[in-house]
Order: structure tokens, then sequence, then C-alpha cells
């Protein structure tokens, strides 16, 4: 059931905090990868065509700092650097489960949509 708000307390909404944490453009996909075991930098900035290094390492380190996400380092030459989801980034995952199943529903629909108007 969804609870009214209003705009006295949306500030205060657990969805305001939760898109404060894991809102923008970045986060939910480096998750998604993490999750899917890409969790070297290299391979995530591969994945992530359009991300810069620079934002990159900056929603890394905001995913770290907000407890979703821990950092491994492995003392090797050269070093290498592994990023994996601890317990509360774990919690996230049918979450993200529920947007991906989301989205390939509305993308039936959409495409479908598309087949029709060619024809």
């Amino acid at each position: 059931m969804v609870e009214k708000i209003s705009y006295e307390n949306i500030e205060r909404c657990p969805v305001t905090t939760t898109m404060e944490i894991i809102g923008g453009k970045w986060k939910i996909l480096i998750l998604y990868l993490i999750s899917n075991k890409i969790n070297r930098f290299g391979k995530m900035s591969m994945m992530l065509r359009n991300i810069s290094k620079q934002m990159l390492t900056s929603q890394l380190r905001e995913l770290e700092e907000d407890g979703l996400i821990e950092r491994k380092i492995y003392a090797e030459i050269p070093p290498r650097v592994e990023y994996f989801l601890t317990a509360k980034g774990h919690s996230l995952l049918p979450v993200i489960e529920s947007m991906k199943e989301w989205g390939l529903n509305h993308f039936k629909e959409q495409q479908t949509a598309v087949l029709a108007t060619e024809a």
C-alpha cells in the first residue's frame, strides 16, 4: 500500500532517502555489474562506455561510503582492486531485479508497438 505523503514531509520520505543513496545515472548500473562479477575498475569502465574515469571513481567511493560495496586491495604487483557487495548492497538485489523485469516487460511492449507500426 502506498502511503500518502504531503509536501511537508517529502524530504524525509523513505523513497527520497533511497534515491539520495542509489539515485543518479550510474549507481544502479554499477551495483548490477558488481552483482554479476564485473567488479574491477577497468572492466566496469569498459562496460559503462559513457562514464568518465573520474565519475566512476566518485560513484564507487560514494557507494563504499554508504556501505553498499566494499573494496578489496590485493598486495600484488601491479596492485589489483576488486569491489564486492556488502550485505546492505545484496539487500538491493531484489529491487534491481524488479527494475530489470519492469524494463524487460516494457521493452517488449515498445518493440511490439514498433513492429506494429512498421507492418
